[in-house]
């Protein structure tokens, strides 16, 4: 019996084996998105929160704002929840090369790592987010799909611990 167990959860752990996509996966597609050229100048956003059992928990509105200057793209961002709750953030993103970035931002632990390849753009961090009183780390895997050149689809698996603990789903349209 105990060998029949080793052998199903053997099994369990491979099923397990980290399969996720990488950026580099979308080297070869179009359209392809360059980060700093999409987000500059004006943005409009749109998105939802879900929790993690996939219930949506809030929506809201953006205005993103950027300017790119060869090196550095500056990007303010502000957020109009549907509970009435208004933020703003603005990123300092530099490009280090064609594939690489690192970004920065007041409530941002640290340094974020973009990657882009193709249509892709993948940003992960770890931002401080307000909760009752106090702040808490919460690590974002952000991916941006481009579209076209007016539509981008961003799609946030937020964890803590490792544990998911909701999904942020956003829709971009440049004006």
């Amino acid at each position: 019996m105990k060998f029949i167990i080793s052998i199903i959860t053997l099994f369990l752990l491979a099923g397990c084996s980290n399969n996720d996509m990488k950026p580099i996966d979308f080297k070869d597609q179009k359209p392809r998105l360059i980060i700093e050229e999409y987000l500059s100048g004006n943005v409009k956003a749109y998105g939802i929160l879900q929790n993690r059992s996939g219930k949506v928990t809030r929506q809201f509105t953006a205005d993103l704002n950027g300017k790119w200057d060869g090196k550095q793209l500056i990007l303010d961002e502000k957020f109009n929840w549907n509970d009435g709750e208004v933020q703003t953030r603005q990123w300092q993103i530099i490009k280090i090369d064609e594939h690489h970035y690192e970004g920065t931002a007041e409530d941002v632990v640290g340094t974020a790592k973009g990657f882009s390849y193709g249509p892709a753009f993948k940003f992960e961090y770890v931002l401080l987010i307000p909760v009752k009183g106090k702040e808490i780390k919460i690590t974002f895997d952000d991916w941006i799909f481009m579209q076209d050149d007016k539509v981008a689809i961003n799609r946030a698996i937020m964890t803590k611990f490792g544990f998911k603990v909701a999904e942020l789903t956003v829709s971009f349209i440049k004006n």
